[in-house]
């Protein structure tokens, strides 16, 4: 003859339960959405810098038609091409006699745009010119490190 009084077994989750799985849940995102924003930022400075390259390579070309002068290698003129707004460049600001001027997507933590300001250097009897980025975009955290982007 079979037992009759076999318990059955407990299906489910109880409350308690689902409310620690939704708590651990809460605090891995509280951490993560923050990181995350931080990483697209991080991003879109790259980026940023990365569409910029067109306009610089220009910019050096235009200097060494020039005769090692930088008066005149701007926007629209001698070769140096006008840059268009994307996700990555919001503002398209100037070139004017080789220092680029824009605004990236880049933002801080509170939404303020990052800015690019980057500047040509050129040393007599050198090789390269040199670019040197004084911009808000020079940030660790939301932008770009130090020693990348032209950040000093």
């Amino acid at each position: 003859m079979k037992n009759l009084n076999i318990k059955k077994v407990q299906q489910g989750f109880t409350l308690i339960e689902l409310m620690i799985v939704v708590a651990i849940i809460g605090i891995l995102a509280s951490i993560a959405i923050p990181a995350y924003s931080d990483y697209i930022s991080r991003t879109r400075a790259a980026a940023a810098m990365s569409e910029l390259l067109a306009i610089r390579t220009a910019v050096s070309l235009c200097h060494q038609e020039q005769g090692s002068s930088l008066t005149g290698c701007s926007s629209g003129a001698l070769g140096v091409p006008t840059a268009l707004v994307t996700k990555n460049i919001t503002a398209v600001g100037s070139v004017t006699n080789g220092i680029i001027t824009m605004t990236s997507g880049a933002t801080t933590a509170a939404g303020v745009a990052l800015t690019i300001l980057d500047t040509p250097t050129f040393t007599a009897g050198s090789a390269t010119m040199v670019w040197t980025n004084s911009g808000t975009i020079c940030n660790a955290t939301r932008g770009l490190k130090p020693g990348t982007g032209d950040c000093p």
